[in-house]
């Protein structure tokens, strides 16, 4: 019997090792190894991580990928992009199409002049030269007409501080692609000296990706995101993949109004519901705003995103194509450049903007060029047109608007949906 009983000890003691050996390579618990519980062995080699007897592979903790501020997140699938408002310029330039885009982040509201005014205030106090910090002035000028008493935002718009918390104007896409490389930076910096981490000597001043500490970069939403954040067809979700309707705006039904409760009755954007009429009447003024509005003002679609039509337009990525939609991949659609339709007409062979084509006798000259980029949504000096996320208008990267904004996006990293 004690022979027996040594014999089963034995046994256990070597079944009891073998499981702990496994536990260690599959990532303990008995589990299989995760990206945030990859275990104590590798389980190609077997050897140890994080072993710095033994100068061994170093997996940092990781957590997922940390919150960025002011982010939402908008989970990914497949929906239909494109206007389902009535083409009134007979452009059809954005015919629908089935699409599916990767979950991402998105800024909740947009880029306020309190934003823009930290980012001129860290150029100034850097090593950042002179030009820089002028090429990333707003221009205030976009507020002047010949015709209209403008003359107080041209000054105040941007730095008065009852303004801080509208929208910054007057910004060039590539004046707010460059603040979305600055806030990357200035963002993982922060992040990174909150963890306590000190940079590698062998890093060149670069945070390591493979920290899991740092965000990926902040950047324009292409216009399949924006436009698939902007209608936020997860608030139409019923029983298994079955939605109830489509949208024509942010929000549900063919109006501007809210019909719920106290706010009954009231816009539910900030746009221009005619000519001259910017904000309803003294006394019973409808969306409160001649201008630009504060940045949370209005209710918030179903993914928590503000203002997604009216009070500014927005840049994203894309370069502008009238043809757009025949080209693109159906999986994160995006139009970085003429691929596949340079700037030329498809049927005549002519350049866009070719002003001296024999079918061109008024010799306009076209914007679709390289550097011709994409804006959505409406604006407050726009009509309910425009309030539709389908719609598109383009303008070139350099030029800058009062009626044109921006936020950023961000894409989730380690995710498959």
């Amino acid at each position: 019997m004690k022979r027996t009983a040594g014999l089963l000890k034995s046994a256990l003691l070597v079944v009891g090792g073998s499981m702990m050996l496994t536990s260690c390579f599959l990532g303990g618990g008995g589990g299989r190894p995760t990206s945030s519980h990859p275990g104590a062995l590798s389980t190609a080699t077997g050897l140890a991580y994080n072993d710095e007897d033994n100068n061994g592979f170093e997996v940092k903790p990781y957590a997922g990928q940390p919150e960025g501020p002011n982010l939402v997140f908008i989970e990914g699938g497949r929906s239909i992009v494109g206007s389902f408002e009535e083409d009134i310029l007979n452009r059809r330039d954005n015919i629908e199409r089935t699409v599916s885009v990767a979950s991402f982040y998105m800024d909740e509201t947009e880029i306020a002049n309190i934003h823009w005014l930290e980012y001129l205030h860290y150029l100034n106090v850097s090593d950042s030269s002179r030009e820089v910090y002028i090429a990333a002035l707003p221009d205030t000028t976009v507020w002047e007409a010949r015709l209209a008493y403008n003359d107080p935002y041209v000054d105040h718009y941007l730095r008065y501080p009852g303004f801080r918390y509208f929208p910054v104007v007057g910004v060039s896409w590539v004046q707010a692609s460059n603040y979305g490389d600055w806030r990357t930076t200035a963002v993982n910096q922060k992040l990174y000296e909150d963890s306590g981490e000190e940079l590698p000597e062998t890093s060149g001043g670069r945070i390591p990706l493979e920290s899991g500490i740092v965000l990926p970069n902040y950047r324009l939403p292409s216009e399949a995101e924006w436009e698939y954040a902007a209608t936020a067809l997860i608030g139409t979700q019923w029983l298994d993949e079955n939605q109830t309707h489509q949208r024509l705006y942010p929000w549900d039904g063919h109006a501007l109004r809210n019909p719920y409760g106290k706010e009954m009755g009231y816009f539910l954007a900030n746009f221009k519901r005619g000519r001259g009429d910017y904000a309803g009447i003294a006394g019973k003024l409808n969306d409160g705003a001649l201008i630009t509005s504060y940045i949370y003002e209005f209710p918030p679609n179903d993914f928590g995103l503000y203002n997604m039509a009216g009070n500014v337009s927005e840049w994203v990525l894309d370069v502008y194509r009238p043809m757009s939609f025949q080209d693109f991949d159906d999986l994160n659609p995006i139009r970085r450049d003429g691929y596949m339709d340079e700037t030329k007409n498809e049927f005549t062979g002519e350049q866009y903007y070719n002003s001296d084509s024999e079918n061109n006798p008024e010799g306009f000259t076209s914007l679709i060029t390289d550097e011709a980029r994409v804006y959505k949504g409406g604006s407050w000096k726009d009509v309910a047109y425009w309030m539709s996320p389908g719609t598109r208008r383009y303008l070139d990267q350099d030029s800058s608007t009062a009626t044109i904004g921006f936020r950023c996006a961000m894409i989730r990293a380690g995710s498959n949906y």
